[in-house]
């Protein structure tokens, strides 16, 4: 395993695999924050805490247990270029903090990335799992699998009463955040959307876009993730947000049902448009291309294209992001340059599913 292939390879396991109600919930993800005991925590210690932490969190993980996982690669932020920490970050492989943010931060990845430990974040551990489709469930499992493996050789900073003591109090108590990306183009297209997301929120949730806090819900992805850490138990936070998760599945299943039954043509009628616009054009915006994929992503998935594989929007939804673009380039795109370089590359894959 090598940086480039995690630089180059833009399809992560999440992408090309097909979970539970995949045609919905593209990606589950489980995030577990820890911090060692011994040291001050990221916003306070020395560059020699820092350093000491990336060498204990190595060392612990020589000996996990987890052998499907493989040997974990290590990449450290300072030695990576900025556009290949953006990659990575595109990819959802490392967080906008890490990328940003920290000098002495590192990750350890595995080979089908769907496990990532994060390293000096905000944080000093951060451990995510990353699955296809709706397997939150599986996802925690895994965690917690690692979570153990790791305390067997470092001392986490825990209270009896409060639990996992983390930089930001909003993480303390379980330190977890679980998330899923759900693609919900039926609930927007019948306006129920600005009236669910009110609904969600007072029950503890909260709805992002495409790559957390702060982003933009790009192609009608949104991440639906919980918002209280604090008492109650891993396993409860996760039941309730797949209740929730259950509910909005039926929701948008039933939303697109009624477009068919009610505008069928003209839905029909909006795909292939969209499909024809990212077929020909010779420039297109970021969010043009979101909000055309999110269209052919519902046509393949309602049967009006049948020729294309429904992981297109997966895939993509990442090829054409910005760093991805000058990835491929090989150095800096100014923006007209990346929108042609998108409308390219999206012609390119469709004419290769054809």
């Amino acid at each position: 395993m090598s940086l480039e292939r995690f630089i180059n390879q833009a399809i992560s396991s999440w992408m090309s695999s097909e979970g539970p109600d995949s045609d919905i919930v593209l990606s589950s993800r489980i995030r577990l924050a820890r911090n060692i005991s011994k040291y001050k925590f990221p916003t306070l210690f020395s560059n020699e805490e820092a350093k000491a932490v990336v060498e204990d969190v190595v060392e612990s993980v020589k000996n996990l247990e987890l052998k499907e996982l493989g040997e974990l690669e290590l990449l450290k932020m300072d030695e990576l270029q900025p556009l290949q920490k953006r990659v990575l970050m595109e990819k959802h492989l490392i967080s906008p903090h890490l990328a940003e943010n920290s000098s002495f931060g590192a990750c350890l990845l595995s080979q089908n990335e769907e496990v990532s430990i994060m390293i000096n974040e905000e944080d000093h551990i951060r451990i995510q799992c990353l699955f296809p489709g709706f397997q939150i469930t599986e996802a925690l499992e895994m965690a917690n699998q690692l979570d153990d493996s790791i305390e067997k050789n470092v001392d986490y900073a825990f209270d009896e009463k409060i639990g996992y003591l983390t930089s930001c109090p909003t993480n303390v108590g379980t330190g977890m955040r679980a998330s899923v990306m759900m693609h919900l183009p039926g609930l927007i297209l019948t306006q129920q959307m600005n009236r669910i997301i009110p609904a969600i929120s007072q029950l503890g949730l909260v709805v992002r876009g495409i790559y957390g806090e702060g982003s933009e819900a790009l192609g009608n992805i949104f991440q639906i993730s919980n918002q209280i850490t604090l008492g109650k138990s891993e396993e409860d936070i996760v039941e309730d947000l797949k209740s929730v998760v259950g509910q909005l599945i039926s929701q948008e299943r039933s939303a697109r049902e009624a477009l068919a039954k009610t505008s069928n043509i003209q839905l029909e009628d909006r795909v292939y448009r969209s499909y024809g616009i990212l077929s020909n054009s010779r420039i297109i915006e970021s969010k043009e291309a979101a909000s055309c994929l999110s269209d052919v992503r519902l046509g393949i998935d309602m049967g009006y294209i049948k020729n294309i594989s429904k992981n297109i929007l997966n895939e993509l939804m990442i090829l054409t992001q910005p760093g991805f673009l000058q990835q491929y380039a090989g150095g800096p795109l100014r923006p007209n340059e990346r929108d042609i370089r998108r409308a390219s590359f999206i012609r390119e894959r469709l004419n290769m599913e054809n």
